[in-house]
């Protein structure tokens, strides 16, 4: 019986699902869409949708406690400023995941995972904004 396995170890340590979860989660906020594997994705939407819950709360505490989860500075601000007020209105399921057949290496199935009412021109925006500022600066 599987009492009391509520969650996928991945073949990893606790301290490297810790670090997987901030990576991804702050990914997911900054592009609001990523590919991974399935069960990754599986785990992480309740990281995030509890995220999105402590942003749509906006208080200082909420602040501190996502900064705690999450490893950059700008991805708290990002979650606080434009994640939070959009999802104002929604009781949940901030997140949808996609299966996306699967990856030609290993067969491992893979999944995209995205907000609901993303903004389709965040995917990248970081990325192109940083080399335009390269091609500026020449």
């Amino acid at each position: 019986m599987r009492h009391a396995r509520g969650y996928r170890r991945l073949n990893r340590t606790h301290e490297h699902r810790k670090a997987l979860w901030a990576n991804m989660a702050g990914a997911l906020i900054e592009h609001e869409q990523i590919k991974t594997t399935l069960p990754k994705a599986k785990e992480l939407r309740p990281v995030v949708e509890k995220l999105i819950t402590l942003a749509k709360r906006g208080d200082l505490h909420a602040r501190r406690q996502a900064a705690a989860q999450l490893k950059e500075d700008r991805h708290v601000a990002r979650l606080f400023e434009i994640l939070g007020p959009r999802y104002k209105d929604r009781q949940g399921g901030y997140i949808r995941v996609l299966k996306a057949g699967f990856r030609y290496g290993d067969m491992a199935p893979m999944a995209i995972i995205e907000f609901v009412d993303r903004d389709p021109g965040a995917k990248g925006a970081a990325d192109r904004a940083r080399v335009e500022a390269e091609d500026a600066a020449e």
